[in-house]
């Protein structure tokens, strides 16, 4: 058996594009466009890891709530830099839902409101403004 890839349906293409290429710095590997299914598949990997892919799902016209449902879990991607990569985030406009206090684990949500955790390789020492930052909302 071969893991190949994991799915979520997105709302705004565009907008998860920015969150998963710009913020976390996956990479587009393939797209697939389906005009009689009215969809668009678009599959993104980390450098480090070009067989584990995420497949992002944008059905054309839906308006279709994916809600928040906690079956899911979340992502996880290990960084080079979890302040950095936080920091990026945050100057994107995106919420760090639990902030990296500890050097080491962060979440934030996606614009579909997936969870993804931030570890860090290796330990970072505790850092300002992290260090104190609360929790905001769920992840």
């Amino acid at each position: 058996m071969k893991y190949l890839h994991t799915m979520v349906r997105v709302r705004d293409l565009d907008a998860s594009l920015r969150f998963y290429c710009e913020g976390l710095g996956l990479r587009e590997t393939r797209r697939m466009e389906n005009a009689a299914g009215r969809f668009t598949l678009i599959f993104l990997a980390a450098a480090e890891t070009p067989d584990a892919e995420i497949e992002l799902t944008w059905n054309w016209g839906s308006d279709e709530d994916y809600g928040s449902a906690r079956n899911f879990g979340h992502l996880a991607f290990r960084v080079a830099d979890i302040y950095a990569t936080c920091q990026r985030l945050l100057d994107m406009g995106y919420t760090i839902n639990r902030p990296p206090r500890d050097g080491h684990m962060a979440f934030v949500r996606s614009p579909d409101l997936i969870s993804v955790e931030l570890l860090q390789e290796g330990h970072l020492p505790p850092q300002e403004p992290w260090a104190s930052m609360p929790n905001t909302g769920v992840w």
